[in-house]
């Protein structure tokens, strides 16, 4: 393989890519991993579709996470639209769509760029947003993009079609888009296109799913403001699942070979390639069927022609986009001296050889590796890469991560649970979605506790008795569900009654299961101990005795009275739920028992939360949630009267990341609050 350049190197370049290739499991994750990441992923996805009525939004993860990915410093993409508004291509396709219930509009492409197009609407929109985003041209009503992404991101910060923000410490884009339920002409040579990838079914189910539109125009079209971008994210998401695993490594070294190498130390505006050209890249060289064996012995070569493939696209400055190649992607931003100068790094990388990768921090402690020891035998085997603690940490993080609900009422608590019991019956299941529909299931049921309480105020005593049995009853069956700290909600709710005896009763044995060694909390566990008492076991009975998790108190449904503030804050910041560590609100309800129960020892109580606050260093209580877990503290002194240390416990969660958006709540307690001397 001369054209690897290698042979200086002095090893196997075969013998480097098994080592690269370990690296990159370690990096990315094993097969087993990312096919676990995409099924957690998948069925929330689909529970969503069946839950959500067809003039809610909807939204879906996509990019790299949607893909797989777990890469530190990525960010979150989103894509919205709303659901009963369908764009079509051709009149003739109106014909599927209740008009009364939909919002139908027309694909113009008559005078926009190849992956463009006006969007006119054939008849009104009731959404304000919409219609204040409309323009008219040549007597037609259009939706500008400009004016759309102008009003979708009114409280954050425009990045190309996309709303970017921050959630914590994590960066994310989110696009509001319109969806389509037709597959785009300009891309219908793609179909004919794919002979050996991928599959005649998948290609049937990327072309009945259709397509989005992004708000963004061509910089050279004709109507840039009000264009709308072809966007095939859901097509790509079905093509990089369709990828062995091989060739999504592959596809991983691109994007770290990108941003280590590529545009390191590059400024964002200098920074011309980006990961959907590793993306795309990746797509045209499986297709085309350039390499004959994706596998751990050849991950170099297969890098090394996609490199290639770039190298020539950036010297001929076009980037041919993979459904619709006319679409040249380069043309508004890789061209002249850019373009010259971009080619010329390129080139000098090229003549490296695959060396280059040694600038690669990820990957170079892996080529060094086996250049010293060239007699290195090298397993890539990936069931010797993960310990089955490793795994777990991993599948309980995506469990967690991905549950959340959103704008739970009765009635949508109702189809989810009516939606999880069809699902849970279905023959291709797999056990990562199984585990993920129960924690759902669990969450569930525990809204809807909540929800009948909140509604039970005006009931009269025999239905109020009834309701709280049943709010009961739902709680300990989630309990049984979900992991140790799902208990935490059944000590709520007893609080809530003011069953206080029966709170504290719970929040010892909460105590007793947490202060096993071999609990696991987020990536804090000793691997050894939790092998030890549950290795083998099935990953429910593990999460039921060795797992806690974060406590999420949705805005919209009170919990206990104390926080009702800090989720009114968050609401108005558009927050779906306060996020609070388990240990912070276990002590914050022991304490409110206790002021009902042992004055005494209410008075001390608050002194385990405040050392653990200042002891910790992240394992119990994560950095992003130190602002409720401070807020929560303030409140607990403040009602035992230490009015100075409540002060300062607030004080300290302003100066917190502002993960939960409580800064309003905690202002107004301040203010409130009579801390002067």
């Amino acid at each position: 393989m001369d054209s690897i350049r290698s042979s200086h190197m002095g090893t196997d370049i075969q013998h480097i890519s098994e080592s690269v290739f370990v690296g990159m499991c370690h990096k990315v994750g094993t097969s087993q991993l990312v096919a676990m990441r995409r099924d957690v992923m998948d069925i929330k996805d689909m529970v969503e579709i069946q839950v959500k009525t067809s003039d809610e939004y909807r939204a879906m993860l996509s990019g790299s996470q949607r893909e797989g990915f777990r890469l530190e410093g990525s960010d979150i993409d989103y894509m919205s639209w709303l659901n009963n508004h369908r764009v079509i291509w051709e009149l003739s396709q109106s014909q599927c769509y209740n008009t009364h219930r939909h919002t139908l509009i027309l694909c113009d492409c008559s005078d926009s760029p190849p992956g463009f197009t006006l969007l006119y609407l054939l008849s009104p929109s009731r959404n304000r947003d919409i219609q204040r985003a409309s323009i008219r041209i040549n007597n037609r009503n259009y939706i500008s993009s400009s004016k759309l992404r102008q009003i979708m991101c009114f409280d954050s910060t425009p990045h190309g079609p996309c709303a970017s923000g921050t959630i914590g410490t994590t960066e994310y884009d989110s696009a509001h888009c319109f969806i389509c339920d037709f597959w785009p002409p300009s891309a219908s040579s793609w179909i004919d296109r794919c002979h050996s990838w991928p599959q005649p079914h998948v290609v049937d189910d990327i072309v009945k799913n259709g397509c989005h539109f992004v708000a963004i125009g061509h910089k050279l079209g004709s109507h840039e403001d009000h264009e709308w971008r072809i966007s095939f994210s859901l097509a790509e998401q079905k093509l990089v699942y369709e990828m062995n695993y091989c060739q999504f490594l592959t596809y991983g070294l691109l994007k770290l070979f990108l941003t280590e190498v590529i545009n390191n130390g590059v400024g964002d505006n200098d920074k011309l390639l980006c990961s959907y050209h590793m993306k795309t890249a990746v797509f045209w060289v499986i297709q085309q069927n350039t390499i004959p064996h994706w596998c751990p012995q050849n991950l170099l070569g297969g890098f090394w022609v996609c490199f290639k493939v770039i190298l020539k696209w950036v010297y001929e400055g076009v980037c041919p986009n993979f459904f619709i190649p006319d679409n040249n992607m380069f043309l508004t931003k890789i061209h002249g001296d850019k373009q010259h100068q971009l080619f010329i790094r390129l080139y000098g990388l090229y003549e490296k050889g695959i060396t280059f990768l040694l600038h690669s921090p990820s990957i170079r402690a892996y080529i060094i590796n086996v250049l010293y020891n060239p007699r290195l035998s090298i397993c890539t085997d990936e069931h010797t890469l993960i310990s089955e603690a490793e795994f777990d940490i991993n599948l309980y993080r995506e469990i967690h991560y991905y549950n959340t609900l959103y704008n739970l009422n009765i009635q949508s608590c109702t189809r989810y649970l009516h939606t999880i019991e069809q699902m849970i019956g279905l023959p291709l299941l797999t056990q990562y979605q199984a585990i993920m529909l129960q924690k759902l299931t669990a969450d569930v049921l525990q809204s809807i506790a909540f929800i009948l309480h909140m509604e039970t105020y005006t009931y009269k005593n025999k239905q109020r008795y009834r309701a709280d049995k049943i709010s009961c009853h739902m709680l300990k069956l989630a309990a049984k569900f979900g992991c140790i700290t799902d208990m935490l909600y059944i000590a709520m709710y007893y609080y809530k009654t003011l069953r206080y005896m029966e709170a504290l009763s719970i929040i010892e044995m909460i105590k007793v299961k947490l202060a096993q060694p071999y609990v696991m909390y987020r990536y804090n566990v000793n691997t050894e101990m939790y092998t030890d008492a549950v290795g083998g076991q099935f990953w429910s009975t593990k999460m039921r005795q060795a797992v806690s998790g974060d406590i999420i108190l949705y805005t919209r449904i009170h919990y206990i009275s104390e926080l009702i503030p800090e989720q009114q804050s968050a609401l108005q910041n558009g927050w779906p739920g306060l996020h609070v560590p388990p240990f912070t609100l276990l002590y914050m309800l022991e304490i409110l028992c206790y002021r009902h129960v042992d004055t005494m020892g209410a008075q001390t109580a608050p002194d385990d939360l405040q050392t653990l606050l200042h002891i910790d260093q992240g394992q119990l209580i994560p950095l992003h949630y130190r602002d409720i877990s401070w807020q929560i503290l303030g409140i607990c002194q403040q009602m035992t009267g230490n009015l100075q240390a409540a002060l300062y416990s607030y004080q300290q969660s302003l100066r917190q990341i502002p993960f939960n958006k409580i800064q309003a709540a905690v202002q107004m307690r301040i203010d409130q609050g009579e801390f002067l001397p």
